[in-house]
């Protein structure tokens, strides 16, 4: 009876130890459950900042602004279009620009 009731208590012990350790790491991993799921929400806020920013980057009238600004690009009208004819005896070659300025930008009317 001695040995039963000896061996009954080991084994309330280690259950008990157990059950402490098994809490313990359950506490553990919702606190990073917990921090993960805010690190998520954070980086989903961050995520939609940055798609409102990227459709403001690519406006229509932003890019067509840049446009004639950094690479001098300008819409094509009939003043500033040259045709080149070619013919089979002569190499292909385009004439010279002409010297019209572009159409000003501050109009907002589009060629």
């Amino acid at each position: 009876m001695l040995r039963l009731n000896l061996l009954l208590a080991i084994v309330l012990l280690g259950s008990c130890v157990w059950l402490i350790r098994t809490s313990h790491e359950s506490r553990r991993l919702f606190v990073a459950l917990e921090r993960a799921q805010s690190e998520s929400h954070e980086l989903q806020i961050d995520f939609e900042r940055l798609e409102v920013d990227k459709r403001a980057q690519a406006t229509p009238l932003r890019v067509e602004r840049l446009a004639r600004e950094k690479l001098r690009m300008y819409g094509n009208s009939p003043t500033l279009t040259q045709y080149v004819s070619a013919s089979a005896s002569s190499p292909m070659v385009a004439p010279a620009a002409p010297s019209v300025a572009p159409p000003a930008a501050a109009s907002g009317a589009r060629p």
